[in-house]
């Protein structure tokens, strides 16, 4: 099983595209078509290019990665700075999810969050798809596990 971001994501990814473009014409409306204008816009337009970039990886490479005796969590935390922790099933404790505000609640996304025995991974992930239905997956996969461990 592979967990990964909501789309809702990359919609506020557009959204501060759309607001990028629309800062540039407010520019163009106000100042015309002058040299520094011109300058200005291509260094913004430059620079929130490369911050779309970079948000767009940080957030497509973030995952769950669930097999059938692991919990594996990649975390692309910067551009080139990424952290990937794992657990054994036998190891998860908790798994807990949660919706805030009311456009997370009519799109079904949010958190979850897997606690483990040890102090230093507990995974946690927001903008989760159907987190509800995801943790109660996660939670049926770590059951199966355990039974499986107890039968042999």
């Amino acid at each position: 099983m592979v967990i990964r971001r909501h789309w809702i994501v990359f919609v506020m990814l557009w959204f501060h595209a759309l607001l990028g473009l629309i800062i540039n014409i407010i520019l163009y409306i106000l100042f015309g078509n002058q040299l520094w204008v011109n300058i200005i816009t291509i260094i913004y337009l430059s620079a929130f290019l490369v911050f779309m970039y970079i948000e767009w990886i940080n957030h497509e490479l973030d995952m769950y990665v669930i097999t059938n005796s692991r919990i594996i969590w990649i975390e692309q935390i910067g551009f080139l700075n990424r952290e990937v922790s794992q657990c054994s099933l036998a190891d998860v404790q908790e798994v807990n999810s949660k919706t805030k505000w009311f456009l997370a609640n009519m799109l079904n996304y949010w958190s979850l969050t897997i606690q483990t025995a040890w102090n230093s991974s507990n995974f946690h992930m927001n903008y989760v798809p159907d987190s509800l239905q995801t943790a109660r997956k996660v939670l049926n996969i770590v059951e199966e596990n355990k039974n499986s461990l107890d039968k042999k």
